[in-house]
């Protein structure tokens, strides 16, 4: 069994890992609560952004601070865990073409939808003075077709841009 193997698979459970854990999960939370906690305040928005940067800096310095905290093997250990997680529930490499097609659909109606809005918000009922469940709806169902069109749909956003990639066809040798 190689030391990858080992380290990854049985982490240091002291306190240095524990910590380690502590500070990674205040590193992610930080940014999330501190900065619409920011926004909401009543300063100017030069002061706003101030201090919601300085927040989202904090927040890196402690997930680094995890990172060295933690060591090799605590790092090891989380990074296995987590990218296991989403492959476990990630978009599998090869879909249907009824899949792949739905997925094409999902992932263009938001964009459509975006670039169209801005000339038809009037004949959408409640766009113009409540825009934002329409785009959260938007978002999610972007984030959701790119699920549904699977790793290959990946591979080639990828290829757009690698300049030396090419498409190979059923008929190509």
């Amino acid at each position: 069994m190689s030391e990858q193997a080992i380290t990854s698979e049985h982490p240091a459970s002291g306190w240095r890992f524990k910590l380690g854990i502590v500070l990674f999960l205040l590193s992610v939370l930080l940014p999330l609560v501190a900065i619409p906690l920011a926004a909401t305040l009543d300063l100017s928005a030069a002061m706003a952004t101030s201090v919601a940067s300085a927040l989202l800096m904090g927040g890196e310095v402690l997930g680094l601070s995890a990172v060295a905290v933690m060591g090799k093997s605590g790092f090891a250990f989380i990074k296995n865990r987590v990218f296991g997680f989403l492959k476990q529930y990630g978009p599998p490499q090869k879909v249907s073409r009824i899949r792949y097609n739905i997925g094409l659909v999902m992932l263009g109606i938001p964009i459509l939808f975006a670039w169209l809005s801005v000339y038809v918000a009037d004949y959408i009922p409640g766009f113009s003075k409540n825009p934002l469940p329409y785009a959260l709806a938007g978002d999610v169902l972007l984030l959701i077709s790119l699920f549904v069109l699977g790793g290959d749909f990946w591979d080639k956003v990828k290829a757009l841009f690698v300049y030396n990639d090419r498409v190979k066809r059923s008929g190509d040798q």
